[in-house]
């Protein structure tokens, strides 16, 4: 079993900053990657930024500049830096890990007030 916890969420003025974490546990061998995604009810979910086992990354245009994708020595826990967050920013954030298989934690509420 593969457990992938999120946390960081909550609710922050349009400017602010929040940095979300997403620890993977478990039944773990060799992650390849791990993806932050989000989505509203009604909407495609979609991928945030993308950090592979070798460090490189892969941010979603509407993203870059603001957020910033990192992952421990350990490579079972990666983090996402948000800064200059805007309302449109406001969606239920999920953390994906990926070891040959997806799995996915339950998701942490990310709300930016104007």
């Amino acid at each position: 079993q593969v457990q992938v916890v999120e946390s960081g969420g909550g609710l922050v003025q349009a400017g602010g900053s929040l940095r979300l974490s997403c620890a993977a546990s478990g039944s773990i061998f060799r992650i390849k990657y791990m993806a932050w995604y989000r989505q509203v009810p009604v909407k495609q979910r979609e991928l945030v930024a993308f950090i592979a086992r070798d460090g490189s990354t892969n941010y979603a245009d509407s993203v870059k500049g603001r957020f910033t994708i990192s992952m421990d020595n350990a490579k079972t826990t990666v983090y996402l830096q948000m800064n200059s967050l805007k309302p449109e920013d406001t969606d239920v954030y999920y953390c994906k890990t990926n070891n040959g298989w997806d799995y996915w934690g339950q998701g942490t509420q990310v709300t930016v007030s104007s």
